[in-house]
């Protein structure tokens, strides 16, 4: 998911350099999302995994 994170926000860097505005903010909120599901997700294997093999 970082990966296609890092994909869209290349795309939107891209494209704002050509001017196509429209296409930069769409790459660049939909990076945005898929950074803070990554974040939220890695967050929940860092705590569960503690649970888990903290025992």
């Amino acid at each position: 998911m970082l990966k296609w994170a890092a994909i869209f926000f290349i795309i939107a860097i891209v494209a704002a350099i050509f001017g196509f505005t429209g296409i930069a903010a769409g790459a660049a909120s939909i990076a945005k999302i898929l950074f803070f599901i990554f974040l939220v997700l890695f967050i929940l294997v860092l705590i569960l995994g503690a649970k888990i093999f903290g025992k």
